[in-house]
């Protein structure tokens, strides 16, 4: 078999490898590359691919072509729903006569991001249960299976496709949460049986190789939230919270503390819609009956006019944890909404910010324009998605692969990840493999 490092293996994003078996190839997520759309996919209203493409944010997918790979992809597999991993799906979904397939969330995700920038794809869209399993059908016919995986949205998985060569794991994105707040912990039997069959090759996230710590459970995420909002004066302020769209489990604790404070919870912005009505249609948003969603101008002016008279009545949850242009809370910050800050009004970033210098740049001017009024900046109250550098040591173990082969993230995340491989006994360029985009290897 031959492995392909298509995107992801050279930054953070725009996930995509392909597996090549004799006379077919299976692609692995097709994601953006987030940095390069930050502002720009607000303005476009229907962004076409060249657009994408000049703007660095696809995967470079016409490798596949050039190495005369197009007609073999018989599937197209998507581990989860974020937007580095599934993003680039309706820009170059239709080279390939192909299913799309991922689980039921994942593939409601795709759906909604289409209906709302008016784009179709010709390809059947195949949605599977979490730990369901799909024929990939080529000149031989190849079992996948999508074994559940905690992160930080829910139904993502990892990807085990059977060959006559052995099982390759794609286990990108994954963090090993045995108290997860929504949802099943990770499928270790169904992993422990893969390991019995033989992993051949499992491709790794090592986004947070290089930190040696095991990633929190999400109930630690939740515990420091319940904090923040129980143990602070708040009665009479003002609250707005702000997190990643696409983190339902943490949605749902936010609207279960809401209810607490017996306050209303209004939910702001387009990103935050398209998630929760993806989770809805799936039948996973328990909350859903106790918020109110908002995106378009006039409704937010409205509500905001309404949360203005009386902040101690509302929770308000926005987009805009990353300081993005455009977001509801930067808008908020430039006084572009009616909504105004107090002194000791909270605001609380139940999120990290993404380690690169656009979305540093872009939070820390969010956080000067905040300061100005005075408010409470309650920072980083979160616990990451991706596994440490001791999960990732316990997810070798667990599924002992012949070979490893770091993935999702640039050279020094990669290298980290290369050097935990090694401590384990494997020897770099025979059974560990250090991968950059358009380098293939061959297992």
């Amino acid at each position: 078999m031959k492995i392909h490092a298509i995107g992801g293996y050279s930054e953070v994003g725009k996930n995509m490898t392909a597996l090549e078996v004799g006379e077919d190839v299976i692609l692995f997520d097709s994601g953006l590359f987030l940095p390069a759309i930050v502002g720009v996919t607000e303005r476009e209203r229907e962004p076409t691919e060249k657009g994408m493409r000049d703007l660095g944010a696809l995967p470079d997918d016409l490798y596949v072509e050039k190495h005369g790979l197009r007609n073999k992809v018989r599937a197209l597999l998507v581990s989860h729903a974020h937007l580095d991993h599934v993003g680039g799906v309706p820009y170059n979904s239709y080279r390939y006569n192909a299913d799309v397939v991922g689980t039921s969330f994942t593939m409601e995700v795709l759906k909604v991001l289409m209906e709302d920038s008016k784009q179709k794809i010709k390809n059947r869209i195949v949605s599977v249960h979490p730990n369901g399993v799909y024929t990939a059908r080529g000149k031989k016919n190849y079992k996948v299976e999508f074994v559940n995986m905690t992160h930080s949205t829910i139904q993502s998985a990892l990807i085990a496709v059977h060959t006559p060569e052995g099982i390759v794991l794609y286990a990108n994105d994954y963090k090993l949460d045995n108290s997860p707040v929504f949802g099943d912990k990770p499928n270790y039997k169904r992993l422990k049986e893969l390991a019995a069959i033989g992993v051949k090759a499992l491709i790794v996230d090592c986004l947070y190789a290089p930190d040696d710590r095991k990633t929190p459970s999400e109930k630690i995420a939740r515990g420091l939230l319940e904090d923040v909002l129980f143990t602070t004066d708040n009665h009479n302020s003002g609250i707005v919270i702000t997190t990643f769209s696409s983190h339902i489990a943490r949605l749902k604790s936010i609207v279960e503390f809401g209810r607490r404070l017996n306050r209303e919870i209004i939910f702001l912005g387009r990103s935050l819609n398209k998630y929760v009505t993806a989770a809805k249609r799936v039948g996973q948003a328990p909350f859903i009956n106790n918020v109110r969603l908002f995106t378009y101008r006039k409704q937010l002016e409205k509500v905001l006019n309404k949360v203005n008279k009386e902040k101690k009545k509302y929770l308000v949850v926005c987009t805009g944890h990353q300081g993005e242009p455009g977001s509801i809370l930067d808008r908020i910050s430039r006084n572009q909404l009616p909504l105004r800050l107090d002194k000791n009004d909270h605001i609380i970033f139940s999120s990290k910010t993404i380690p690169t210098p656009i979305n540093e740049e872009n939070k820390d001017q969010l956080e000067k324009r905040l300061k100005k009024h005075q408010v409470r900046i309650f920072d980083n109250v979160h616990v990451s998605g991706h596994g440490g550098r001791e999960d990732l040591r316990d997810l070798i173990k667990l599924t002992r692969p012949e070979h490893v082969i770091p993935s999702h993230g640039d050279l020094k995340k990669l290298m980290a990840g290369l050097h935990l491989a090694e401590e384990m006994g494997y020897v770099a360029n025979k059974t560990v493999h250090l991968m950059h985009n358009g380098k293939v290897i061959t297992i």
